[in-house]
């Protein structure tokens, strides 16, 4: 770990700014070396330099700042800093170390610098530990947030700008496009057949044809994709 923490503070507001720096000033360990005012200007930054505590405002134009999280591919330790409790759960899907509700205070703000410090000491330590992946999809399905753990989830369908979502006791619709979902989920463990149909491996009962067969559904493989899927069921026989 850095003898001290280089720190980016993204937000459009220039008070937030203000007082997020003069917080920073208090703290030794804490060396604030950038500021930005959008989500943009923020990557292109983050490209350039290497940063250890992101300090991140959700409402932004253009580019949110959870929409910034999804873009990194390996992104610092996050502090979100906004006005709205509503996106708290959500945030957490993304890793972040803590969530700050403005206006933040300045005991508030310590606790979540000790919450970086305490997580970099443990990554430190467990840099020779496997670390385990995610275990569940996390997703909104109306106005509510859920988890749907892997281990549940059989197959997904296409469904004009949304996603249908099976399990074996039953189906969530949310707005999220195929490559989205396949992206955030294991390519070990689920597979697209089809432009429409992306299904859980270990759910299959039998393949015959260009159909596959999953409890009572009987989804149908694409030409484009049979020959993978082929090879894929052989490996997990």
């Amino acid at each position: 770990m850095p003898s001290r923490l280089r720190c980016l503070i993204v937000d459009d507001e220039m008070a937030a700014h203000y007082v997020l720096q003069h917080y920073l000033e208090k703290v030794d360990q804490l060396e604030l070396v950038g500021n930005c005012y959008d989500a943009l200007e923020a990557i292109n930054f983050l490209h350039r330099q290497p940063v250890d505590v992101l300090f991140l405002d959700i409402n932004m134009p253009q580019v949110t700042g959870l929409q910034l999280l999804q873009s990194l591919a390996h992104p610092p330790r996050v502090i979100l800093t906004t006005a709205y409790s509503a996106f708290a759960l959500e945030s957490y899907e993304y890793g972040v170390v803590d969530y700050l509700l403005k206006p933040i205070e300045l005991p508030r703000f310590l606790k979540a610098i000790d919450k970086v410090v305490a997580s970099l000491e443990t990554s430190r330590k467990q840099e020779t530990t496997e670390v385990l992946p995610p275990q569940a999809l996390v997703l909104k399905v109306d106005t509510d947030w859920v988890r749907i753990p892997y281990s549940e989830l059989e197959y997904i369908q296409s469904w004009g700008n949304y996603i249908k979502l099976f399990t074996a006791q039953q189906m969530y619709l949310a707005t999220m496009t195929m490559t989205e979902v396949e992206r955030r989920l294991p390519s070990s463990q689920f597979m697209r057949i089809h432009k429409s149909y992306l299904i859980a491996l270990s759910k299959i009962d039998r393949m015959s044809g260009n159909e596959v067969f999953m409890g009572k559904a009987v989804l149908p493989v694409g030409v484009t994709y049979r020959r993978e899927l082929l090879d894929r069921l052989r490996e997990i026989q």
